[in-house]
């Protein structure tokens, strides 16, 4: 499967509110980060990010240092024409979170909705893992939003992975702690309907 060629054609055959997980504001994710008590000059890292508005709304609340990570270019331009000028203040990087390299022990929240539930073999699953492990710093929070075990089995015509909370905790432990967990019925711009779990974590031990 090419990744990258997959999400490449999804942005440049559809606008960003014609997505599925199109949300215009995520306030799930933003009361979450919000409970952290992270500090505003921290490093917020956002995977799979694209043309979430996730970092504008970030930025609004006066966020310093943003990283948005994505496989697909063209997401990220979205985003950035979107921000205008404000885009020089997010760090963009297009790589794939399996293999990106990142700086150890840097990142004092890592937020992902919707993209741990696309990798459906273990061995990418590890690597997602492994790659969390090392770039969250000790004490560092972890957002992670998948679809849950009432989700649907698809997404962008592709197979995904259902969670609940037991099961997206048995694949971070045993370096991260499940601090709570919330719903969510997500209204898509088809007037459907996808259930989500969100999970935040902490991580307990320096590498």
């Amino acid at each position: 499967m090419d990744w990258q060629k997959h999400w490449e054609n999804v942005y440049k055959t559809k606008k960003a509110d014609q997505v599925s997980w199109f949300k215009p504001h995520l306030s799930k994710s933003l009361q979450l980060i919000s409970e952290t008590k992270i500090k505003k000059q921290e490093s917020v890292i956002d995977i799979g990010g694209g043309a979430s508005t996730l970092a504008d709304d970030l930025l609004r609340e006066g966020f310093t240092d943003i990283t948005v990570l994505d496989i697909s270019s063209e997401s990220l331009e979205t985003a950035k024409k979107r921000l205008g000028k404000q885009a020089s203040n997010i760090h963009w990087i297009v790589d794939d979170i399996t293999t990106v390299d990142f700086p150890q022990n840097h990142y004092a929240l890592w937020h992902d909705r919707a993209v741990f539930h696309f990798l459906t073999s273990p061995a990418d699953q590890e690597k997602y893992v492994k790659i969390l492990r090392q770039s969250v710093k000790p004490q560092g929070s972890v957002i992670l939003a998948t679809f849950s075990l009432e989700g649907p089995e698809k997404c962008s015509g592709l197979n995904v992975i259902r969670y609940d909370a037991a099961t997206l905790s048995k694949k971070l432990e045993p370096y991260f702690q499940l601090l709570r967990t919330e719903h969510e019925i997500h209204d898509t711009p088809f007037a459907t309907k996808q259930s989500f779990i969100y999970c935040l974590f902490q991580k307990k031990y320096a590498l």
